[in-house]
Order: structure tokens, then sequence, then C-alpha cells
């Protein structure tokens, strides 16, 4: 699909450092799951809606959930 959104690494690198670090389990891929969460959020998408390339639509949502709570976006 070629309207979807990717940060690229450059930008994934400079953003990393605000991510909080994993316990336990490793994250699934950084760069395509914070993709799919703004490319929800710019397209005004229902999180069922965001397209498969970017994983379940239930990882995308935690993350964007858990990090909110996190202040993660904020910074």
């Amino acid at each position: 699909m070629a309207d979807l959104f990717w940060l690229t690494k450059a930008q994934i690198r400079r953003i990393a450092p605000y991510f909080p670090l994993s316990h336990g389990v490793p994250r699934v891929d950084d760069q395509r799951v914070v993709s799919g969460i703004l490319h929800v959020i710019r397209n005004g998408l229902r999180w069922r809606d965001a397209p498969a390339e970017y994983g379940p639509h239930k990882t995308l949502y935690n993350r964007f959930v858990r990090w909110s709570r996190l202040g993660v976006f904020n910074r």
C-alpha cells in the first residue's frame, strides 16, 4: 500500500531516547508501531481500521495508551 506513513530509521533514532525501557519481553518493532500510531491519528482512523502492515491494531492501541499515560508523546 503506497499511502502508508513510515518513520525513517533516522527519525526513530532521534526520538528513541524518549521511549520507556522494555521490561522483560522485548517490544515489537518500534518503527512499525509508532508509524502505525501516527498513521491512525493523522488520518482520523479507528484503531481497528489501521492497515495490517503496522501490526495488530490492539498492539497499536495498547502502546498508545500506555505511552500516553507515561507522557512519552508529550515529551
